[in-house]
């Protein structure tokens, strides 16, 4: 048994999970291999990982964190809550960190994952090359525009990120932000170095705001009462409504690392909800108000099966597989009840509402869409592993 994803929605077809203990063990794996694909932490809500050969997990690779000047190496089963640590002991830090610190390095580039930010690109964006076991068990150094690769090229052992002087974030929480604001976009999400908005679409508010500004150590921000019409959260939030506040990371407004403020949840606690299927949605930024309104015009029909969703910002990158590939965009992600039927149902419905704003669907997320081609991707794929053996139902589907 191979067992299911994080999730709990995708039970694994593999005939076995692989676990070898160092990178000359993986290649002769690969090497003998009829169908073989990595696995991370299990995040993914679709069958991107799956296969009907094997999975191999690289959690027993010998780690690596290897600070050099400004970039920085880490073995690729490395999650970023276990890499923000030692890095920001040394000085440095990332451009941004996703919304769970419980995500492996590898898995989160490889499927697109993202943080927020009007002038952060995704996760993949901070990658300068990255070291990869190809069909036959060559053992090859990839560059960066291939870090979006859905696990399709091969078994990633190692990432290079290029890091910057470490830096501190405040973040404040605000509820009940008008829908209204929706009318100064770049107003909303330019106040801060990442935002995000919360929603059930069930009012004509937005339940709840993150705000994280960027510390200016020469001014550090006061944060007001009122933001856009929003009210400063009296206390710590969470954005489920029902679930442990003391779960997320501090909102009290006090400049703080870099790594303890940018995810929403705190490593040593379960991310989310756990039980839960989660899609994602990127249209260009300049639908992005047309496309929220869209979605909140089905609330009452998604009622039954959502839990919550969050609207963010992501700046364009040049990872051909990335969802915000050559666009600045903004990012409708929806976490729904685990009731697989019922959640594509929602799906179809979200997908037919925004289908006019060319959404691109988050490769690691539940979609029912047909995704963009990636040419570039499967000419590299067809380079590198001709016999396919990195191939799965999910990948000889889209690409």
């Amino acid at each position: 048994m191979a067992g299911r994803n994080w999730g709990g929605n995708v039970e694994f077809g593999a005939r076995r999970v692989l676990r070898p203990r160092s990178v000359d063990e993986l290649r002769g794996m690969v090497a003998n291999a009829d169908r073989i694909r990595a696995l991370g932490t299990g995040h993914s809500f679709n069958r991107v990982a799956d296969t009907a050969g094997d999975l191999v997990t690289l959690q027993d690779l010998p780690p690596r964190l290897e600070i050099a000047g400004d970039t920085v190496t880490v073995s690729a089963g490395t999650r970023f809550g276990e890499l923000v640590g030692p890095l920001n002991q040394a000085g440095r830090a990332l451009h941004n960190l996703g919304s769970l610190p419980h995500i492996s390095v590898a898995g989160a580039c490889a499927t697109g994952t993202h943080g927020s930010g009007d002038g952060n690109p995704c996760l993949a964006a901070a990658v300068t090359e990255y070291e990869l076991v190809t069909a036959g068990g060559e053992l090859v150094t990839m560059p960066h525009e291939t870090a979006v690769g859905l696990g399709r090229l091969g078994v990633v052992t190692a990432l290079t990120l290029r890091t910057q002087p470490t830096y501190d974030i405040q973040q404040v929480a605000y509820d009940d932000l008008p829908m209204e604001a929706l009318d100064d976009l770049d107003g909303v999400f330019g106040a801060g170095y990442s935002v995000s908005l919360f929603s059930r679409f069930r009012g004509p508010a937005f339940e709840l705001a993150f705000v994280k500004r960027r510390v200016d150590p020469a001014a550090p921000w006061i944060s007001p009462d009122t933001w856009f019409g929003a009210v400063r959260a009296p206390e710590q939030r969470h954005p489920l409504s029902g679930e442990p506040p003391e779960h997320t990371t501090l909102q009290d407004g006090l400049p703080a690392p870099w790594h303890t403020r940018l995810p929403h949840f705190r490593l040593e606690f379960t991310p989310s909800k756990g039980e839960e299927i989660q899609s994602e949605f990127f249209v260009p930024r300049e639908h992005g108000p047309a496309a929220i309104r869209a979605v909140h015009a089905l609330g009452p029909r998604l009622a039954p099966v959502l839990l919550v969703s969050e609207i963010r910002t992501i700046a364009a990158d040049d990872l051909p597989a990335s969802m915000a590939y050559q666009r600045d965009s903004v990012a409708l992600h929806f976490t729904w009840v685990r009731d697989q039927a019922a959640v594509e149902a929602a799906v179809a419905e979200v997908e037919a509402a925004i289908a006019g704003y060319a959404p691109r669907p988050h490769w690691g997320k539940v979609f029912t869409m047909t995704p963009p081609t990636v040419p570039q991707l499967r000419r590299l794929a067809a380079e590198l592993d001709p016999h396919g053996i990195f191939a799965n139902d999910f990948t000889d589907k889209y690409l």
